[in-house]
């Protein structure tokens, strides 16, 4: 008696049964099955017809072509068992049982688990790809699975953003508490100022009468300072912990001066003298002792600059009817007498550097301390919600990066080639990179803001950079959002297509750009202010590219030499035409076919990566969910089957 296991000539959706049902017609057989192991009955999966007892030659083969177009190979078909009666040859110690592997692959015991494991790991595969690739919305209609960042980023937005505009209000009372004490000071303290600086510098003398009297001017003003002021100045100690003023004199060790053939020795080496005025010594009866010292006899024709130095201090009251703790300040102030280029035009320079310092026993009654410890935990609570969306974004980017790693093995194991850039780079969201960046500045930015408000740090400008930078980033986000839509999806994709070629583009148009910044420099920069050095050249040369102030920057030339007027034209006109009718025209071209290819795919479809190709075997978002959420239909980006968000761009 043999078990012949033959393919089940049947429907192919059929399922396969265990043994015990295909058989139950022999019921009574059926009992010894548990008794097969110990019998030492194999399984072995021969591909061979119906099993024959031992020793009986195998049935000839079937002519070729027999079998065809009788329905699906074998190989697919459920088994179906039938026991046969047969003949075993003596001294059998057990019965062979051949059963056709379905991958028709060689005998063996663990074949048939082999095909089963594949394609469930390969459907496991698919829809954790399908997910991954889901916007929020098509998530919660898959799997109703709270759309937790989304929330999380739009709640931000908002916390963010009032933020940054508390901190700007304060910020500008600070500024504008700075400028307006810089300006009061540069009246205060420099003779003559018409409260317009001539150039880089405030104002300038001529005469060595106009010296003296603006540095003993300066000395007097100080004294006087309590008395003349209209601000809550104080005196503050310098870096000697001295209350006064410091004047330097920087010039040459020694020289001499013959008028009679006009001789001039220098040497030069750079002495620096200086000496330190108090309050005592001003406020000295005879205080024309100082005035007439050797110090102030000045050799003009040695002498490089002289620096007037002193320290005062301020309190911010304007800040009290914002409901903010005042600040203290500590101005670091500079007079500087230029004499270096010898010209007969000494120029003269206010420098005033504010440092805010903590106030010392300041007692304040009222809510303002309310309303800052209110400001605190506010900024507490946006710190929180940045470190709660780092943490989401990051855990997204590694279970992104796991699944990257197994969708490159499966793909090299099933189709026995890599896959592309383009493919890899599909896993990384560049949205959620720069989540992170702008809540790592968000969260420092915050600690700084904190600082500055409990009055233990002044670094304002750190805390502006951070904090206005991860705004940007914030709102640049958004635009994820909106490409969800169609509609508005064309900025991200026409960006994404033509960024690459802009890029080769602008690498190319630079070096012309710079052949022309330094040619500038160096032949107009003795007669033209706007090409005087580097940095001035290359904003003058991006300004005629916009077109802004042409004819200012043609008429101000000065006509001295007619070579270099001449030369000057030349090197206007062509900058002029190449870079706005060539290559800002190329420029705007390679967007323009970027934006008319996006507009070619959005109508005829987006060329497949691999990635795509092996996606679209998954079947929609219908497949893989049950029945629609009826709660989230009102949205309309609910109603979209698909996003351009993910698609790759082939230029």
């Amino acid at each position: 008696m043999g078990i012949n296991c033959e393919p089940h000539v049947g429907p192919a959706d059929e399922p396969v049964s265990t043994l015990e049902q295909r058989c139950a017609h022999h019921l009574p057989l059926l009992l010894f099955l548990p008794l097969l192991p110990l019998l030492h009955v194999t399984v072995s999966a021969e591909a061979s017809g119906p099993v024959l007892p031992r020793g009986r030659p195998p049935p000839p083969p079937p002519p070729p072509g027999a079998g065809a177009g009788a329905g699906p190979p074998a190989m697919s078909r459920p088994w179906r068992c039938r026991w046969g009666c047969g003949q075993a040859a003596a001294g059998t110690e057990g019965m062979d049982l051949p059963v056709r592997s379905r991958t028709g692959g060689a005998p063996g015991h663990r074949t048939e688990m082999t095909h089963p494991d594949s394609d469930l790991k390969e459907k496991s595969l698919k829809e954790d790809l399908k997910f991954y690739f889901m916007n929020p919305c098509q998530k919660f209609r898959a799997r109703h699975q709270i759309p937790w960042k989304l929330g999380l980023q739009i709640l931000k937005i908002v916390m963010v953003t009032t933020q940054l505009v508390l901190f700007g209000l304060n910020n500008q009372l600070v500024v504008s508490f700075k400028e307006d004490n810089t300006v009061a000071f540069k009246h205060l303290f420099l003779k003559n100022y018409s409260g317009v600086d001539e150039d880089d510098y405030s104002c300038s003398v001529y005469t060595q009468k106009d010296v003296y009297d603006s540095i003993f001017f300066a000395i007097h003003q100080y004294h006087r300072l309590k008395n003349i002021s209209l601000g809550t100045l104080g005196y503050e100690e310098n870096e000697d912990n001295r209350i006064g003023l410091k004047v330097c004199k920087q010039h040459y060790k020694k020289g001499t001066m013959l008028s009679s053939n006009d001789t001039l020795n220098i040497d030069s080496d750079i002495d620096i003298d200086c000496i330190h005025l108090d309050l005592q010594t001003l406020s000295n009866k005879n205080s024309q002792d100082w005035m007439n010292s050797s110090f102030f006899s000045l050799e003009f024709y040695r002498l490089l600059q002289v620096e007037i130095s002193f320290n005062l201090e301020g309190i911010d009251l304007q800040s009290i009817h914002a409901r903010e703790l005042p600040d203290c300040y500590a101005f670091q102030n500079t007079i500087t007498f230029d004499n270096k280029a010898h010209s007969g035009k000494i120029k003269i320079y206010f420098d005033s550097d504010a440092n805010i310092q903590e106030c010392k026993d300041w007692r304040i009654s009222g809510s303002i301390q309310k309303n800052t410890q209110y400001v605190l935990v506010f900024d507490a609570f946006v710190i929180l919600s940045c470190f709660t969306s780092l943490i989401l974004c990051s855990r997204s980017i590694v279970l992104a990066l796991r699944l990257q790693k197994r969708f490159l093995k499966f793909f090299l194991e099933k189709y026995k080639r890599p896959v592309c850039d383009a493919d890899r780079w599909e896993f990384i969201n560049g949205w959620y990179v720069l989540v992170i960046i702008s809540d790592m500045m968000t969260i420092i930015g915050s600690i700084l803001k904190m600082e500055i408000k409990a009055k233990n740090l002044t670094n304002y400008d750190l805390c502006s950079i951070l904090l206005g930078t991860s705004t940007l980033f914030v709102w640049v986000g958004v635009i994820r959002y909106l490409g969800y839509f169609q509609t508005y999806n064309v900025l991200i994709l026409t960006m994404q297509a033509s960024l690459p070629k802009v890029l080769r583009f602008c690498c190319c148009a630079g070096m012309i750009y710079l052949g022309y910044t330094f040619c500038g420099w160096i032949v107009l920069g003795p007669y033209h202010e706007k090409f005087e050095d580097l940095n001035t050249v290359a904003e003058c040369l991006f300004s005629l590219v916009n077109g802004d102030d042409m004819f200012a920057t043609f008429a101000q030339i000065q006509q001295k030499s007619i070579l270099v007027w001449l030369f000057s034209r030349l090197y206007l006109y062509s900058f002029i035409s190449l870079f706005i009718y060539m290559i800002l025209s190329l420029f705007i071209a390679l967007i323009t076919d970027s934006y008319d290819t996006i507009k070619k795919y959005q109508q005829n479809g987006f060329p497949s990566t691999d990635l795509q190709e092996f996606l679209k075997e998954c079947g929609g978002i219908e497949e893989y969910r049950g029945e629609p959420s009826f709660s989230m239909s009102c949205f309309c980006c609910c109603r979209r089957q698909g996003s351009d968000d993910n698609l790759i761009l082939i230029s």
